[in-house]
């Protein structure tokens, strides 16, 4: 049994059109992060799920604001200013670096001039957006579905982190890795990362792990794993918590990663998928939480305060 509101994604019949999204994002990702104030551990380079896809919010640029939209119903990315002028732009099959031409034309046409790093991050061969023609793929049917299962995911992230009153991230898609996001702090300072990620500088990895976190989030797949997962680790990783016994039972950890996982289909088959996901974000959290010694007294709400009222 399947709950086809989580929509199959096999990875490999859109593994083409996800390298092309990967790549569209972190353009628009780096238009935001040209223009926004720095927020600690990187938040301010995010985007953000919408009913209809995801959104940069909106953008300062010279006393007013613009904002970029990826509509995966429509299939449209919107540009607009805060003066009701707009432009779009047709998502279709067409290279990347066409999309990054179309979209610098779009912002000129409203006004804005951005200047971006012109290659992506977080990727081992990173080709110049101006020049890559070699992701040119967009399946709508599954950049539809990929949008549909993120979305799903948010709104069970939204529900996890609710009860948390510590520091907590926003619900979020940092396009560098091209994952939905959701991170919780102990409070407690961090030993320094290590960096390492690809065409990343270190120093922002140190900061974005500054402090102590559990963090778990949907990633499409790839490389080591070919398929969509759930995903939840621990900076640092507190001793035992690679051998703790989290729920549900298809969950395992990743050696190679570092991480647990929960497979995107144990959660589509499940017979209450956000039962399921809940169930993983929940109980890979008290693992780091327990072992790490985190105060959970202080930093977790027992109670829904609506029903106090």
């Amino acid at each position: 049994m399947t709950d086809e509101r989580w929509p199959s994604l096999p990875f490999e019949e859109w593994k083409d059109t996800y390298a092309t999204l990967h790549m569209w994002m972190q353009i628009v990702g780096k238009i935001r992060l040209a223009q926004m104030p720095w927020i600690n551990h990187s938040w301010h380079v995010a985007l953000y799920p919408t009913a209809r896809g995801l959104t940069t919010s909106p953008v300062p640029y010279r006393g007013g604001s613009f904002q970029i939209d990826f509509d995966f119903i429509d299939h449209t990315l919107l540009v607009e200013n805060d003066g009701g002028e707009v432009r779009t732009i047709a998502l279709r099959a067409f290279p990347v670096a066409d999309f990054h031409r179309e979209l610098f034309e779009a912002l000129s046409g409203l006004g804005v001039e951005v200047k971006i790093h012109g290659a992506p991050n977080e990727v081992a061969e990173p080709l110049p957006f101006a020049e890559d023609r070699e992701h040119h793929s967009y399946d709508p049917e599954y950049a539809r579905r990929w949008w549909q299962a993120a979305s799903r995911a948010s709104r069970v992230f939204n529900e996890f982190r609710a009860p948390f009153l510590g520091k907590c991230s926003p619900v979020h898609f940092f396009w560098g890795a091209f994952d939905l996001a959701v991170t919780r702090f102990s409070g407690k300072r961090a030993p320094q990362h290590p960096g390492g990620f690809p065409n990343m500088p270190d120093w922002i990895a140190r900061e974005a792990y500054s402090h102590e976190v559990s963090s778990c989030g949907f990633w499409p797949g790839g490389g080591p794993v070919p398929y969509p997962v759930f995903y939840s680790y621990a900076y640092p990783e507190p001793e035992g918590f690679s051998a703790a016994r989290v729920r549900p039972a298809g969950a395992f950890y990743s050696a190679d990663l570092g991480e647990f996982l929960l497979p995107y289909e144990e959660v589509r088959k499940a017979s209450s998928p956000d039962e399921a996901l809940l169930a993983f974000l929940e109980s890979t959290y008290g693992a780091a939480a327990e072992l790490g010694g985190w105060n959970r007294e202080e930093l977790e709400r027992k109670e829904d305060p609506r029903n106090s009222r």
